[in-house]
């Protein structure tokens, strides 16, 4: 899984080690208002929450969500059958334990990357990429309520769409459910940048007040390919590597963590061996989410298994500094 603005064609596998948000070497702020908070440890143990839990399509996990609120869990894939730059995507839902509730697919609507999930009552809708351009990566963002059973189209009339930032060729999207804020990843011809909104002014269609908007830092991280990001509080996680089949065997996880005011790296590249027995093991993912008890935890998601028989697997981490 790589990033909805096209790492691939950007970083050449011979280029692991060179920095995966290298598109900038400095940090430009257009606003700098996130509250303060703490930050999760990224040297500290991770947990898992479960290990090799079947989705409803075959392929490989790509990315996933939490819905806070209603207490439930989505999990992004392509769909079987489909093209890598077809846009169609398959979401799962699953319980705590990773078992199997509902599917629903979209067709045309991007890599899968990052999305997410926010509660309007009992109701959960999903706030995805749409619009897959050639490459396979959404232009815009859709937010709709997930149906089970369903499908839904980019080109659907009825669909709710957005674009966040004016010019930019690529979104997709993270949410944070503790602070209630739209994390937006995007491009634009000078390259990577991320934003934060308000997520109720989000939902109404107000982005003209970001609380942060930059490019990305330098890390030096041992894989090019991103597969994740997920913001709580003050700070975003970023998430690189491989799967063991690209790097014969040699494990290349990292996290990074970014202060969103500043958009400077805080905390990494830290290398993760959560997962590290898995077979495969690619990295696929990241989400926050809060407890019924009020613990904050950091997840990570890898995919594992065999090729026609991918599995999901959820850890994650809960000390913050």
């Amino acid at each position: 899984m790589i990033s909805t603005i096209g790492w691939k064609s950007i970083f050449k596998p011979a280029n692991i080690g060179i920095a995966f948000l290298a598109l900038c070497s400095t940090v430009k702020i257009a606003s700098a208002e996130v509250p303060s908070s703490k930050r999760f440890d990224l040297s500290k143990p991770s947990y898992d929450l479960f290990r090799s839990k079947p989705l409803h399509d075959a392929t490989v996990q790509q990315g996933f969500a939490f819905d806070n609120t209603n207490r439930r869990l989505f999990v992004s894939q392509r769909s079987d059958g489909s093209s890598e730059t077809s846009g169609d995507l398959c979401i799962t839902q699953l319980d705590f334990d990773g078992n199997y509730i509902g599917h629903m697919y979209l067709t045309g609507f991007g890599h899968g990357v990052s999305f997410g999930a926010q509660a309007d009552g009992s109701s959960t809708y999903l706030w995805t990429e749409v619009e897959a351009n050639s490459n396979g990566y959404g232009k815009k963002l859709a937010r709709f309520k997930f149906s089970s059973g369903s499908k839904v189209a980019s080109s659907s009339s009825s669909l709710e769409k957005f674009q966040p930032i004016s010019g930019a060729t690529e979104h997709t999207c993270s949410i944070d459910p503790v602070n209630n804020r739209l994390i937006v990843r995007y491009n634009l011809s000078s390259g990577k940048h991320i934003a934060v909104f308000d997520l109720d002014e989000a939902t109404d269609g107000n982005f003209s007040t970001p609380l942060a908007n930059f490019k990305h830092p330098s890390a030096n991280t041992k894989s090019a390919t991103f597969q994740g990001y997920a913001a709580y509080g003050q700070y975003i996680y970023l998430l690189t590597g491989n799967s063991y089949d690209v790097t014969e065997g040699a494990v290349n996880s990292e996290i990074t963590s970014v202060n969103l005011n500043t958009g400077a790296v805080v905390q990494g590249p830290t290398l993760t061996k959560a997962g590290s027995t898995l077979s495969f093991r690619e990295p696929e993912g990241l989400a926050i989410y809060e407890t019924a008890g009020g613990e904050v935890r950091l997840f990570l998601g890898f995919a594992s298994g065999t090729a026609g028989d991918r599995r999901s697997n959820l850890f994650y981490k809960n000390a913050l500094a």
